[in-house]
């Protein structure tokens, strides 16, 4: 099941399946970031992977790079995950894999920037650990050439800007559903900023936005990665975003 929602600032819930076209702004009507999250959903739903952690729930996503494939999170998520939660629609075939994985089992370090607030899992081992138990990973990764880059930001100017995150929540149950969130981001010096508290789990998700070029089509970015939110003073509640650009130079060369 797949939820798309808008926080109660917003006034409803997001439907989808309206038709968006030719877009001039990077803050977007309704209809069309319901459009957009629909093919988030259909594009890179598969990215997103459950984390377990002593510090509670949070997200990662597959990443794919010129130096390899990562799995990209908060450095806070990373530094407590115990376990991946294995989706059923990420493995195959079906019914092999399990419900998670134990990072205990993998020789693999996160590569972490506790400055950035990002850290990154090469993928090799995960794919070696799957293959060794009989099954393999059917994953769409974010492809790293759609990465924010500093003209985008520039872009964006001092205005609001939609920001559509792609993230597992936490249900009543403690499942860990499919979930987009249709928030808005503002500039915060060099980075950005989500202006509204994110529930629980999303720490460490993706974040994606648009650009218009040219011609007035649009053309999709990711924003960055979720960090931990917080109050600030001047701002209200919000969650900092870590922008990709930067968190792609934490990566090893190709």
């Amino acid at each position: 099941m797949i939820s798309v929602a808008r926080h109660p600032r917003s006034g409803h819930l997001a439907s989808v399946g309206a038709s968006a076209r030719t877009l001039g702004s990077v803050l977007l009507e309704p209809d069309a970031e319901n459009e957009v999250a629909s093919e988030l959903c259909q594009l890179l739903g598969r990215a997103i992977l459950p984390v377990h952690a002593a510090g509670g729930p949070g997200t990662a996503f597959f990443l794919s790079h010129p130096g390899g494939e990562f799995l990209l999170t908060a450095e806070g998520v990373a530094a407590q995950a115990q376990r991946l939660g294995l989706r059923p629609s990420i493995t195959e075939p079906a019914g092999v894999a399990g419900e998670s994985l134990a990072l205990a089992d993998l020789p693999a370090q996160w590569i972490r920037d506790a400055r950035l607030g990002v850290a990154a899992l090469p993928t090799g081992e995960l794919h070696g650990f799957a293959a060794g138990q009989g099954w393999r990973w059917r994953v769409q990764p974010v492809p790293a050439t759609i990465a924010v880059r500093a003209d985008d930001l520039a872009g964006f100017g001092v205005g609001p800007v939609t920001a559509i995150v792609l993230a597992l929540g936490v249900d009543v149950d403690g499942g860990r559903p499919l979930e987009v969130a249709v928030e808005r981001a503002v500039r915060d010096g060099d980075s950005l900023r989500i202006d509204a508290a994110l529930p629980a789990g999303y720490v460490g998700a993706p974040v994606f936005g648009v650009r218009p070029d040219d011609v007035g089509e649009i053309s999709l970015r990711c924003l960055g990665v979720v960090l931990p939110g917080g109050h600030d003073d001047d701002l209200g509640p919000g969650h900092p975003v870590a922008t990709l650009d930067r968190a792609l130079a934490v990566l090893p060369a190709p």
